[in-house]
């Protein structure tokens, strides 16, 4: 259970999404047990969920969540901007293309390569108990035993794992899939854009994935990549298509996607975009950053929350 949290701000922003409708972006600090520490995270509820109050929701909960909403500002991340994954479902779920949802967008931390890198004590792997001994395994434990408690009880949530998803990038996208991967009980949905597979020397592609013998799991996952980053990589492209060639050996078929963002943009839809014009050279090099998240979002909201069945 959550301990007691701090709450250091509530701060509503209210974000006009037409016909006078609004949603909430909610931003606080809840003390975790598990990390040690306050962490800051933000609520997003959807414009009909001030209108409906029997109306329950699908919850997205997001990594690096300073850089998710648009009320981090158009100059967070180095000066890439958000993702702005509010406006995203805004537009989408106004245009019939996917379900409304709740969205938890969890700030990252001082240790976040430690909480992300998918490492698991091998006599523990896939359990949360109290002598977890990794970095990720107490960052999973504060997200299933204390944050994911906190939600479903104070908002309207569908609880059950169909109805609960992870997404990231980069670290943030390869913690949502092996999150998802070792707790499919808690988690029914992940994407990992730009996911970084070479952590821990591949050994969740190679020694998860490449020597998994079973039934897929149940859970939907959305992967994609570029084909240029700042490091002369491609983006973790190759090992993005073997992890989803080993995903589809095992049978994920209809519960994959697969996307590549082949080129990046030119200057000029790079302006129509919202770029600021100091970094159009670099994004012509690079994809792997919040910029080209923001773009390619979408196609996982779409697949992971697709519209509700009438």
């Amino acid at each position: 259970m959550v301990s007691k949290r701090i709450i250091v701000g509530l701060l509503a922003l209210s974000l006009q999404i037409g016909l006078g409708q609004e949603c909430l972006i909610l931003n606080e600090v809840v003390h975790s047990q598990r990390l040690g520490a306050g962490r800051v995270i933000h609520v997003y509820l959807p414009a009909s969920y001030q209108m409906d109050p029997r109306r329950r929701y699908p919850v997205l909960y997001v990594q690096d969540g300073q850089n998710i909403f648009s009320s981090a500002g158009t100059n967070c991340a180095f000066g890439w901007g958000g993702w702005q994954l509010d406006k995203t479902a805004d537009e989408l779920s106004r245009a019939g293309k996917m379900q409304e949802i709740i969205m938890v967008a969890v700030d990252n931390s001082v240790n976040r390569l430690d909480e992300y890198d998918g490492r698991l004590n091998s006599s523990q792997a896939g359990t949360v108990t109290t002598n977890t001994t990794t970095a990720f395994q107490n960052y999973a434990a504060f997200l299933i035993t204390e944050l994911k408690p906190r939600i479903d009880r104070e908002y309207r949530t569908r609880p059950d794992p169909a109805n609960t998803g992870l997404m990231g990038s980069s670290l943030g996208g390869f913690a949502s899939l092996t999150l998802a991967w070792n707790h499919p009980d808690v988690f029914g949905r992940t994407a990992c854009l730009s996911g970084s597979f070479q952590i821990a020397r591949t050994n969740f592609l190679n020694e998860t994935l490449r020597n998994y013998r079973g039934t897929p799991k149940p859970f939907q996952i959305y992967l994609d990549s570029g084909t240029l980053d700042f490091t002369g990589g491609d983006d973790n492209r190759a090992l993005t298509a073997q992890a989803a060639a080993e995903l589809r050996r095992i049978g994920w078929n209809i519960n994959l996607m697969l996307y590549v963002y082949e080129k990046p943009l030119t200057p000029e839809a790079m302006s129509k975009a919202g770029l600021r014009r100091d970094k159009w050279n670099e994004a012509l090099t690079s994809q792997h950053n919040e910029f080209y998240w923001r773009l390619r979002a979408w196609r996982a909201l779409v697949f992971l929350f697709p519209p509700d069945k009438k």
